[in-house]
């Protein structure tokens, strides 16, 4: 085969890894897809590299013109550069899952995260509100020791904030088990097509809702806010993705389209399962933003408002714009 022959048959082969090194680069295991079709694909990359060394090879055997081996070697050591570089860290790649997939992830179940903030947060303000109007309703859904434990956690005259007692290593450890059971629990309960998880986090809002209530109602409430507004922001909104996970989980088991069951309820968990890895982080941060930040009464409300405002706008901010402009697909 003459070598003009050559370059015509494999030129577009060429001109799209060329394509494919300019807009992936060194982040080609994350890029997004383009709207170009005659762009490659990630997937098809270790197929095009091996036609690609076959190529070189041809054309070294055939004795073809120094510039073109030069061209077809260059894009032979692009490739080789991608498919067999080192890795990075595992710190690195939790980073980039935490900061950058998992709000994606989160946005890509937008519709499941809305019905569950509704779920949610509807329950928590309407029990707030009735509280104010018909205080002895919260006993309909606490008991009297637990009213009388939430009462003396929150007293104003009391020297500890949001809690009786015990160490802020103590209670870092009893927040992260309490957290990640009930964010586990809102999740797993997904496969009871969905209704469990609807109960949890209706009950969990009507809940919260009927306690911020009560304390407010007797006069706690200024103790009580400075307690929970600073870790609330990782604790509530996890519980909410939590629901939210939960929810798409129901809705692979009740509508699996096309797909088989089973299928459809893989997918939903593979799904799930990595919204959890990011429910966890979020979580243990607000453990520790609980033991060590929001326990602390000498803070005046201010103090703890300003770095409430600070947390509760990170969170937000990392939630829509996370993974944006990073090669990664929204």
């Amino acid at each position: 085969m003459r070598q003009e022959q050559f370059v015509a048959r494999y030129h577009a082969e060429w001109q799209a890894l060329e394509r494919w090194f300019a807009v992936r680069g060194d982040r080609a295991r994350h890029a997004r897809q383009t709207s170009d079709p005659t762009t490659l694909n990630d997937e098809d990359f270790p197929q095009r590299y091996r036609r690609l060394c076959q190529q070189l090879a041809l054309a070294r055997k055939r004795g073809y013109s120094p510039q073109l081996v030069a061209h077809l070697q260059q894009l032979m050591q692009q490739g080789h550069g991608v498919l067999y570089r080192t890795p990075p860290p595992r710190w690195r790649r939790a980073l980039e899952f935490l900061l950058a997939d998992f709000p994606l992830l989160v946005r890509g179940q937008a519709r499941s995260m809305w019905v569950a903030t509704a779920l949610f947060v509807i329950p928590l303000l309407g029990s707030f509100t009735l509280i104010q109007w018909r205080p002895e309703l919260v006993h309909l859904l606490m008991d009297n020791a637990q009213i009388a434990s939430m009462e003396r956690m929150y007293d104003p005259a009391s020297p500890h904030l949001g809690r009786d007692s015990g160490t802020d290593w103590m209670m870092f450890g009893y927040y992260i088990m309490n957290n990640i059971s009930i964010g586990l629990r809102t999740f797993a309960s997904g496969l009871l097509a969905g209704l469990g998880t609807v109960l949890v986090l209706f009950f969990n809002g009507l809940t919260i809702g009927a306690a911020a209530g009560h304390l407010q109602h007797i006069g706690h409430g200024d103790p009580f806010w400075r307690f929970v507004v600073g870790h609330g922001a990782f604790e509530l909104t996890a519980i909410v993705i939590a629901g939210g996970a939960g929810l798409q989980l129901g809705m692979k088991l009740l509508a699996p389209g096309r797909r088989r069951r089973v299928d459809a309820l893989v997918e939903g968990g593979v799904i799930g399962a990595k919204l959890c890895l990011g429910i966890a982080a979020m979580l243990l941060i607000a453990a520790f933003i609980e033991a060590f930040w929001s326990s602390i009464a000498e803070v005046p409300a201010w103090g703890k408002y300003s770095v409430a405002a600070v947390l509760w706008t990170a969170v937000f901010v990392w939630l829509w714009r996370g993974g944006r402009g990073s090669g990664h697909a929204d």
